[in-house]
């Protein structure tokens, strides 16, 4: 009987601490934009497909945690035969590599509603840790998380050396999620 007790005891406490646990948000929209230039020009498109877990808290930052893909199949920069080539094995290898990914490894608190997170960030199985600089403003029911990344599409082998292609991309990340 003390047995019995004993174990109706633990589950309802796990069952109290599961119910005060994080629980992830869930993505209401999301965008992601890239710029580069070509040519000299710059010229961007966007990605879709994205997913992602977000359990982030500005007051508990060291429990918090972002997770997200995007599919790069989905590349869109109005140019039907440009978007063919992105999506080739000279580019992102969508057949092979059907998603990029960001996992947080942690987060400060710069000031106000600034945050630096630091992210391994995944594209064609290469990870490399990155800084992002994001806002995250709450309103209402509501919390939106913007970031802004450059990084170097070489280092994650997209594309070879080229004269007329830049090597750094900014992209442009906004996720609005239900708190």
């Amino acid at each position: 009987m003390k047995k019995i007790s004993l174990i109706i005891l633990l589950l309802n406490v796990f069952t109290i601490a599961v119910g005060f646990a994080q629980a992830p948000a869930t993505v209401t929209k999301s965008s992601v934009k890239f710029q580069i230039k070509n040519l000299g020009i710059n010229t961007g498109g966007v990605l879709g497909g994205v997913k992602a877990s977000i359990l982030f808290n500005p007051a508990q930052l060291a429990t918090s945690s972002i997770e997200a893909t995007a599919e790069t199949a989905t590349i869109n920069t109005d140019n039907d035969q440009r978007d063919e080539h992105l999506r080739s094995t000279d580019y992102f290898d969508v057949q092979r590599y059907a998603h990029i990914t960001m996992r947080s490894v942690s987060f400060i608190h710069k000031s106000g509603t600034n945050y630096i997170g630091k992210f391994n960030v995944t594209i064609k199985d290469k990870t490399k840790q990155l800084d992002v600089p994001f806002t995250y403003t709450e309103n209402g029911d509501t919390a939106v998380i913007t970031g802004v990344v450059k990084l170097n599409r070489l280092d994650f082998g997209v594309g070879g050396s080229s004269l007329v292609l830049g090597n750094d991309v900014t992209v442009t990340i906004t996720v609005e999620t239900n708190k």
